[in-house]
């Protein structure tokens, strides 16, 4: 063979390199790159291309690298580039020394962006080279899936084959049955006619043989029926085909295809990974939430999961965090998520909830409270960009969700109910409870004890005007007992979006009108933080929806 090309395989014509294309020597003397070695194992035994020789492998990692050539095809290529270099020297002075320096600039700006482009083609080269080998790990998964859906279609034929053969002997012994029958019907009907002892004798005698027959009948299909090894192939079989075929789904890469349209800046590799599942994407669905993957719920855990709002030119971003099983979705804020975030539409989001019984959570503080207002960080807001949240801080996933979260489950579609959602997750113009105050309490240490709060425009109890229509025809509960969230005002007024919380239960069956909610979990929040000195001082740090999906 002529080697006029040291510096390349004569398998596959590329050069050598010190990746994929490693030159190696099999035992019969002959170089090829670890590619083509690598390829020639899987698909058959390994033969060496130039004169046939057989070799055992598994793997092209079993036979040396040769180093050697790998030295020779350096040294050659020292040389070209030496050569090349003084060349272009020399031509360079000869062709610059007229050239001004603005040109000069410009030509270096070329040369620039050649050296970038040449980088950036190597890359994506070196993820080609990778999606090729997975591509081809596919192939040999596939055939070897193929290979096993033979089998289970020759299992399938063998099941079948057994049927067929029972089917023909129940068909058979039917048929044996019907006779035996109709022969036996036939004696019934002789013994009811007889009128001689000669026929009383001759048809007894007839009357025994034909059972005997019908008795042996019986117990013949008690021994044949049913085909232990036919029902149990048949079931088996059946079983195993279903569960390979719910597994298939006619929406193959559907979903990818949405998530990677457009994306130029996702690598070859990571793309893979996303259709595969092995990464979620940066814009994640509601199924993404749903299904809650072992990659989604690492990237909840680490506050990297964001829904986004866009209205016109204003862009805000709400926490998405699991705690006890729970999702949470917090407040919206403008403040914007860290660096890699994961972001879902709070739209798509919030379409999941049941707004006849939407639960809702408060995040109270106050001085001496477990988690204290202007603490670390401002209440409520969101992580810095490319920063985690630190243990201890208001911004840590969950951090007030112990004893100072309350959650107040809603009652009816009513419009006090979806404006309290509203100003929960701050969707109306940005509009919400957060860093809002406790107002005042009323008849403190009494039976019929209550607590104000819910003044987002002024925090001074003059504010806290309806965000929705006045129009509200809607049948409003009463309660008189601890726990029960209220409005003392119709919904024309400038403070209709305030609340009332009863903290302890009204004597003599006394009842509060326009009740929309109670409060399910944290009333002994409420509770220590009406008996804190300045009732003013207990601030609403959090607030949000807990997501039902």
């Amino acid at each position: 063979m002529e080697n006029d090309e040291p510096e390349e395989c004569k398998v596959c014509f590329n050069n050598y390199d010190e990746d994929l294309r490693r030159p190696r020597t099999l035992p019969c003397g002959h170089t090829f790159c670890s590619q083509c070695i690598e390829d020639t194992i899987k698909n058959a035994q390994l033969t060496c291309p130039s004169y046939r020789a057989e070799h055992s492998a598994t793997d092209a990692t079993q036979f040396p690298i040769s180093y050697t050539m790998e030295a020779v095809i350096k040294k050659l290529r020292n040389i070209q580039v030496t050569s090349v270099g003084t060349m272009s020297t020399k031509c360079g002075q000869d062709r610059t020394r007229g050239i001004s320096k603005k040109l000069r600039s410009l030509v270096q700006e070329h040369k620039s962006s050649i050296s970038n482009l040449i980088s950036e083609c190597e890359e994506a080269l070196s993820q080609l080279g990778k999606y090729q080998g997975q591509v081809r790990d596919w192939k040999i998964q596939h055939h070897q899936l193929q290979d096993r859906l033979h089998d289970l279609l020759e299992q399938n034929k063998a099941a079948i084959e057994l049927l067929e053969q029972e089917d023909t002997s129940v068909l058979t012994m039917t048929t044996e049955g019907e006779a035996g029958k109709k022969q036996l019907q036939t004696m019934l009907e002789n013994l009811i006619t007889v009128n001689t002892v000669q026929e009383v004798v001759t048809t007894i005698d007839e009357a025994d043989h034909y059972s005997v027959e019908a008795e042996d009948w019986i117990q013949k299909c008690q021994e044949l029926f049913p085909n232990v090894n036919t029902v149990y192939t048949s079931v088996k079989v059946q079983e195993t085909i279903k569960k390979a075929l719910d597994t298939i789904t006619t929406e193959t890469g559907a979903t990818a295809a949405t998530v990677l349209q457009g994306d130029s800046t996702t690598t070859i590799m990571e793309k893979v990974k996303i259709i595969t599942g092995e990464i979620p994407p940066a814009t994640l669905t509601i199924d993404h939430l749903r299904e809650m993957s072992e990659s989604v719920k690492r990237l909840v855990e680490a506050g990297l999961v964001f829904g986004v709002q866009q209205d016109q030119d204003d862009l805000r971003y709400s926490r998405i965090t699991l705690q006890d099983g729970q999702l949470y979705l917090h407040v919206l804020q403008h403040q914007p998520p860290p660096t890699h975030a994961h972001t879902i539409q709070v739209s798509e989001v919030l379409e999941t909830l049941d707004h006849s019984s939407t639960l809702v959570f408060l995040d109270l503080a106050w001085p001496g409270s477990l988690a204290q207002p202007g603490s670390l960080t401002q209440p409520g807001s969101l992580p810095q960009p490319g920063s985690l949240p630190q243990p201890g801080s208001l911004t840590q996933p969950g951090s007030l969700a112990g004893s100072n979260r309350l959650h107040i489950q809603l009652s009816g579609n009513t419009t006090l109910t979806r404006q309290f959602v509203l100003l929960c997750t701050g969707q109306h113009s940005g509009s919400s409870y957060l860093n809002t105050k406790l107002l005042k309490v009323r008849n403190k240490g009494e039976p019929w004890e209550h607590v104000y709060g819910g003044d987002y425009q002024y925090n001074n109890g003059k504010g806290g005007a309806a965000l929705l229509s006045h129009q509200d025809d809607h049948q409003y509960q009463k309660s008189g007992s601890a726990g029960a969230v209220w409005s003392p005002w119709w919904l024309g007024s400038h403070q209709s979006a305030q609340f009332i919380i009863i903290t302890r239960d009204l004597p003599d069956g006394r009842q509060w009108p326009h009740v929309f909610g109670k409060v399910v979990k944290g009333l002994d929040v409420v509770r220590a933080a009406v008996n804190h000195s300045d009732i003013t001082e207990v601030t609403v740090v959090d607030c949000g929806v807990v997501l039902t999906l």
